[in-house]
């Protein structure tokens, strides 16, 4: 090549590369997560279509992370250096009718997902409030439905295939590997990107949904277990305005709400249908007022078909052993002056305990504290510290995906197995491709 064709040459790939980051740049801007809180730290955002092209971004790259629906609230999936999104892996497998299980890829949303395996006969186990979640993405930070006696949307995962942080494709199973599986499921994106998962299923069934309002808080120190055994899945939703529980959402299967009492523990029935801030309107919402439905269309609270809400907003959640429930809810309550003026309101839910080794119910029943607020990042964030101070008796665990405080030497002495955790990062990531600053600081900070 002689020298005038390599400067035209080098020119036209120079603009070129120069007009890719130009590109990537103006889209970086409006790549933020869901609530727009967040702005990602990188331009680069990889988007693979296949397993091995996944293989080749991760071998690449120095550093990386993973990044699903964008629901997360903190920087757990923001990465200085490159993303990698799981958008494209999102099909249904196979179904096997002999083990009741079906196989998804990694990126799938559980609303795309359900009213297949409806059709098939089949259910999940449970389902968070928005059904626009990945399923990866919701099983790695542990998130969750409601019901004493359903387990997180994790626990429905009995195998997985990711990609670690050499490139090599790792099948994991309950069946097969133990601890190492357990401690996986629930995996920060710290351990390998996923790309499939194989979920348990039960039989498919019809659902009912009743709303009860304004349930007076004295009931709940001695009815609290009671209260939130009425159904299949139970949320109150407070602003903490009133003394009371503004609403009370009980989801039961279709046979076992045969009659419908027109009042719960001092709570009276709705006479229509309602939002969880009772001023908004209710047409994203899922059905209520007992009429039957599908499991997958009543489960949540908000429909597939429908945005939730504007996005406009900040999530925060702790969760604390179930026997201190009424003891957490009123701690909170002491600070009600404080909290409602930025709240948009808060939801109250239980979690069955679980075996899995980063999961904030690993081996208890918990209650978790939700809190929706407005988009007010300071004085919110000054809120936190209050609310984990209140509840700090109870060594409350905050949502993996959400808004929190916690110092990390605190964080780090109430997750029982995370030297089992450390050790699997080491064993698939030993040179910490998928360490960011929020790992960094939350699993490996002394402050």
């Amino acid at each position: 090549m002689n020298k005038r064709t390599f400067l035209k040459t080098s020119s036209v790939l120079l603009t070129g590369t120069m007009l890719n980051h130009l590109i990537s740049c103006k889209k970086a801007e409006a790549r933020t997560n869901w609530a727009g809180n967040l702005t990602y730290s990188t331009d680069n955002l990889h988007t693979p279509k296949t397993v091995a092209e996944l293989q080749e971004a991760i071998k690449s790259c120095k550093k990386v992370r993973a990044l699903g629906t964008k629901h997360c609230f903190n920087k757990i999936a923001d990465s200085t250096e490159n993303q990698i999104s799981t958008a494209e892996f999102n099909k249904i497998i196979s179904l096997d009718k002999e083990k009741n299980t079906v196989t998804v890829e990694a990126g799938i949303k559980y609303g795309e997902l359900c009213k297949y395996l409806d059709d098939n006969g089949y259910a999940l186990p449970n389902l968070a409030s928005l059904p626009h979640i990945s399923v990866a993405g919701a099983c790695a930070t542990s998130t969750h439905g409601s019901g004493i006696k359903n387990g997180s949307l994790a626990t429905a995962v009995s195998a997985m295939e990711m990609v670690n942080g050499k490139g090599e494709v790792v099948n994991l199973s309950r069946e097969k590997d133990g601890d190492e599986f357990l401690t996986a499921v629930v995996g920060l994106g710290a351990i390998g990107i996923v790309t499939k998962m194989t979920l348990d299923l039960q039989p498919t069934f019809k659902m009912k949904q009743v709303v009860y309002q304004n349930l007076p808080m004295s009931e709940l120190e001695k009815n609290f277990e009671a209260i939130m055994s009425g159904g299949y899945s139970v949320s109150l939703f407070t602003d903490w305005t009133k003394k009371n529980v503004s609403e009370v959402w009980i989801k039961s299967k279709a046979e076992d709400m045969k009659d419908i009492a027109p009042a719960y523990f001092g709570a009276t029935l709705a006479t229509k249908n309602l939002h969880p801030i009772e001023a908004l309107d209710p047409i994203n919402c899922t059905d209520q007022m007992g009429v039957e439905g599908p499991w997958y269309e009543r489960m949540p609270h908000f429909k597939m078909g429908f945005t939730p809400s504007s996005g406009k907003e900040l999530q925060s959640e702790y969760f604390v052993a179930f026997e201190h429930a009424y003891e957490g809810f009123m701690a909170i309550e002491k600070l009600n002056e404080k909290v409602s003026p930025h709240l948009m309101i808060t939801e109250v839910r239980a979690i069955a305990a679980d075996d899995l080794f980063m999961s904030p119910f690993y081996k208890k029943t918990c209650v978790a504290f939700h809190f929706t607020w407005k988009q007010e990042i300071p004085e919110v964030m000054q809120l936190l510290p209050l609310i984990e101070e209140a509840l700090a008796p109870f060594n409350p665990r905050p949502h993996w995906g959400k808004l929190f405080t916690l110092k990390p030497s605190v964080l780090q002495s109430r997750i029982e197995k995370l030297p089992e955790f450390k050790a699997l990062m080491a064993k698939h990531d030993p040179d910490g491709k998928f360490r960011n600053e929020f790992v960094e600081m939350n699993l490996f900070g002394a402050s």
